[in-house]
This record gives structure tokens, sequence and C-alpha cells, in this order.
């Protein structure tokens, strides 16, 4: 599957404002934001936060902003599945607020040589990988160093997916809609990766929820999944998810770790 400038492969598998006019997409007020639809897709947002920095708190007070906005989910028989590590203390805010499930959707980019930070691919719990192929020819990286890259990351993938998940087998999603959790969408890659996998494991209905997303990035994710619910939606090349948040700081694996343990009890 090419999208995006990408390329994708398969690893082996593992156990009110000029903002959102967009000609042809008809506006209807929805759940406190503004649903934007065509027949392909939806985004809600919050009006009030487009183009804002500083709206959330923290992680747990973007949860719960989310969970006001998929209140139509609660009580039903969606399940939350949040992107360790900076998407599961979010996620774990909305699966208690609306009374649903919550499990990890383990994905994780391939990163930089020089830059653990930045990215040029992605690869998923299910050994989906995505290659970045508009960024590549700019890094100068021998094939060598990418192969290097990805199998790096798939070691990682498969070390999170074994501490987080262990014995347990991947939900069945084929009658269920699914909530996937971030804590923000900047390029939107690795989620891809991860909404791609879901599509593998036979989601019939995939929602992607983050507090915050740059705008091009949320387009592109509502045309791959049905609706994208995103409380603040920001333009503009400098965009960074932490501008989002008063107090911002990683989240490590021991924290995802508890969290998947209290939910096992």
């Amino acid at each position: 599957m090419s999208h995006q400038g990408g390329r994708s492969k398969n690893l082996p598998a593992l156990a009110g404002s000029g903002l959102m006019a967009m000609k042809g997409r008809a506006e209807l007020h929805h759940q406190g934001g503004r649903n934007l639809l065509n027949k392909h897709s939806a985004i809600v947002d919050l009006t009030e936060l487009r183009d804002q920095v500083g709206v959330f708190r923290d992680r747990a007070h973007a949860g719960k902003i989310l969970a006001g906005m998929l209140d139509s989910y609660g009580n039903t028989e969606a399940i939350v599945l949040a992107i360790p590590a900076g998407g599961v203390p979010v996620g774990k805010v909305i699966a208690e607020h609306l009374h649903l499930a919550l499990d990890v959707l383990v994905v994780s980019k391939v990163t930089l040589p020089w830059n653990t930070e930045a990215g040029y691919g992605a690869v998923a719990f299910d050994g989906t990988v995505r290659l970045n192929e508009k960024l590549l020819p700019r890094l100068g990286l021998r094939e060598q160093e990418i192969q290097q890259g990805i199998e790096k990351t798939f070691r990682k993938v498969t070390s999170r997916v074994k501490s987080l998940r262990g014995e347990r087998s991947f939900p069945d999603l084929s009658n269920q809609p699914v909530i996937v959790v971030d804590d923000g969408l900047a390029s939107g890659f690795t989620l891809l990766v991860g909404v791609e996998a879901l599509r593998k494991a036979k989601a019939a209905q995939i929602i992607v929820a983050v507090p915050t997303g740059q705008w091009d990035s949320v387009q592109m994710m509502a045309h791959q999944v049905e609706a994208v619910y995103c409380a603040n939606i920001r333009q503009g090349w400098s965009y960074a998810v932490a501008d989002a948040y008063q107090r911002w700081s990683d989240v490590s694996d021991e924290e995802v770790a508890r969290v998947i343990k209290e939910l096992e009890l």
C-alpha cells in the first residue's frame, strides 16, 4: 500500500473561522464543536480553541475535554486504543469518563541516527512498516542505515508489545468502533501506520481522537478514517504538539505499564 509519498511493507507479525473553509464540505455544529463533513470523512473540533496554544493543563485535562466531545460513544461497545507512551494518559481519562474498554496500540517511529526525536517512518504492532519516501531523499541515508533503523524499531515494538500486552490476544475489532488516541497529531505519519495495521486487523470503524493537531495532518487523517476528533486545530509551519499544553513532559514506560496493570486488576 502506498500513500502520502510513503511505501508500506510487512515484517513478521508480532504476538466559524476561515481555518475550516473547504470547498465541497458542509459545516454543521456537533458535540460542542464543528463537524466538517463530506461523503468520505468528518472532522470535529472546538471552534474556541482553534489556533490557540497552552489550552490544556496536562494530558489528563486534554483527555477530559476529548471525552466531552466523544460523549455519544459513552457506555457503548467502542474500545479505546491508546498509542504509548503519550497517548495512554489521554486514553485512560477518555475510557474512564465514557466507561469504555481501554487497550494499547503499539506503533513507533523509525528515528534518525543523529536525532531520536525525528523520524522517517514507523512500525506497527503487526509488523507493518511505512517509510516517508518524500523525506528520505533529503536525509542522505544509505539503504543499510534505513534497514538498521527499521530493525531497531521493530525490536523496540516487539519488546513493548510483550511488556504491555503479554500473552493477551489482540481484541476483535470487526464489530465495534475503535477510538485511536494519541496526545497530538504533528505529521501524522506514525498514527497513519497504526491505522493501516488496524485496517489489516479488520477494524470496521476507526475514529481518531487527539487533543491537538496540525490542520494539514488532520485533513490527511480524516481521509483515512471515519472521523477525527481534535479539540485544538492549529495552522502554521512551526506547529508543535507540546505547545498545546501548559505542562509537558515525556511519559515513561513505567507509567504506561502502571496504567495497563490497573486494567488487568
